[in-house]
């Protein structure tokens, strides 16, 4: 289990250092000089990764099942990530390396999500129907952990400071050299805490695999499972569905959490850093403590108590200001995220069916990939509607209350011990 986990433990330099914190900041506020137009085109960016994965998700997936090479998936995935991560230690200061930049990071986000999806279908090897509640919280942990440290490391390390050095590390500003450097830490962070799983965790047994598919009969495939899912299970096609809404909105809530911070409620931009580890903390207590509750009572009560503890913060962020203020409801808003993730993972875990554990995964990252546009997009409409960034929080919000509705008469998997889910 811990050899598993450790792989979340490092991913979190690309999601938390390379995607969110530091290098997309780098990129559209230091190499596109804070244009709109720099901005504009990380969208274009990231919703063309998003595009990507979607088609390609499903596909990966199947194929690790059928070829029962998870964990190699894993790996070969992994080392792309890795890679482009490292590449982005070429992006100099200069508005010529915008698109190279934005092509890596885009790239860095397809292959990270289809490293993800392998990863989670090996969650029911080091798992039981007993304790996946607990070990899926457990990676969950160990993910928000890992961008703790590295964060703290990256931030007193490279980035701290106002003189012509950044950190402790006295690396130079120039050319943003300091951030660069931080692609390179961080590649170097992921690579050693993947090793554990590549080396300590076995394959998936041989038994019952499905045959290996080309791409257009994976597709078929695809059409057809999703046909006989909806007939002989359709709670199962409508959670997905309503997981699509709510993970989107857990995903915007750290998009424009930072954007919120500094231009809503008055953080320094410095400070931003120092939140996020705090953030990573809190999400992290609620990740173990979600895990731990639902082997007691079951993944969707504690997916619809996060949902609503989330709404009831985001409430609260709507009517109120300071600094304070955000640091005590922003903090109170992200310790439901991290259980609303890993009992999502869970909740299709305990559905999956032995064998196909992958392709169900893929499936899961293709339906969250399909409605990625949605939060984002009613954030900046509500923006532009008002005039005010505070008033982006409605249209966050409206997206998670969707993905609650929706989650509300889908039936849960059967209790622990049963060997299906409830039909």
């Amino acid at each position: 289990m811990l050899a598993w986990a450790l792989w979340d433990w490092g991913s979190a330099a690309y999601h938390a250092v390379i995607l969110t914190f530091v290098f997309s900041v780098y990129l559209t506020d230091t190499v596109g000089d804070g244009s709109p137009a720099a901005g504009a085109a990380l969208g274009y960016a990231m919703g063309a990764a998003g595009l990507v994965i979607a088609l390609l998700a499903p596909v990966i997936g199947q194929r690790a099942d059928a070829s029962g090479r998870r964990k190699l998936s894993t790996a070969v995935w992994t080392a792309c990530t890795i890679a482009t991560m490292a590449g982005l230690f070429a992006v100099r200061d200069d508005p010529g390396y915008l698109w190279p930049g934005l092509v890596l990071l885009a790239l860095g986000s397809v292959v990270a999500e289809l490293a993800q999806v392998s990863y989670n279908a090996m969650l029911a090897q080091v798992s039981t129907r007993a304790t996946i509640g607990r070990v899926s919280g457990f990676g969950w942990a160990m993910g928000y952990v890992g961008g703790i440290v590295l964060l703290l490391v990256v931030y007193y390390g490279f980035v701290a400071g106002g003189g012509p050095t950044g950190g402790l590390a006295g690396v130079p500003r120039e050319d943003g050299l300091n951030v660069r450097v931080v692609a390179l830490v961080a590649a170097g962070w992921f690579l050693v805490f993947a090793l554990p799983l590549l080396l300590r965790v076995p394959e998936a047994p041989a038994a019952d695999r499905p045959a290996r598919l080309g791409v257009v009969g994976a597709y078929r495939a695809l059409a057809a499972d999703l046909a006989a899912l909806y007939r002989a299970d359709r709670h199962t096609v409508y959670f997905l569905g309503a997981s699509a809404l709510f993970r989107d909105g857990l995903a915007a809530i750290f998009t424009v959490g930072s954007v919120l911070a500094v231009g809503v409620y008055g953080i320094g931009a410095g400070d931003v850093l120092l939140f996020g580890v705090a953030a990573n903390v809190v999400a992290a207590a609620g990740a173990v403590a979600g895990g731990r509750l639902e082997d007691r009572v079951g993944p969707k009560r504690v997916i619809v108590g996060s949902l609503l503890g989330m709404i009831a913060a985001a409430a609260v962020l709507l009517v109120v200001s300071g600094p304070l203020m955000f640091w005590v409801f922003g903090l109170a808003l992200v310790l439901f995220v991290g259980p609303a993730q890993s009992s999502s993972r869970t909740f299709l875990a305990r559905l999956a069916p032995p064998g196909r554990e992958g392709q169900l995964f893929g499936l899961y990252a293709t339906t969250g990939r399909a409605v990625s546009f949605l939060a984002p997009s009613l954030f900046g409409l509500f923006v532009s509607l008002f005039g005010a960034q505070r008033a982006g929080i409605v249209g966050v919000v409206l997206v998670l209350v969707a993905g609650l509705l929706a989650l509300w008469p889908v039936r849960p998997p059967s209790p622990i011990g049963e060997g299906a889910a409830t039909r």
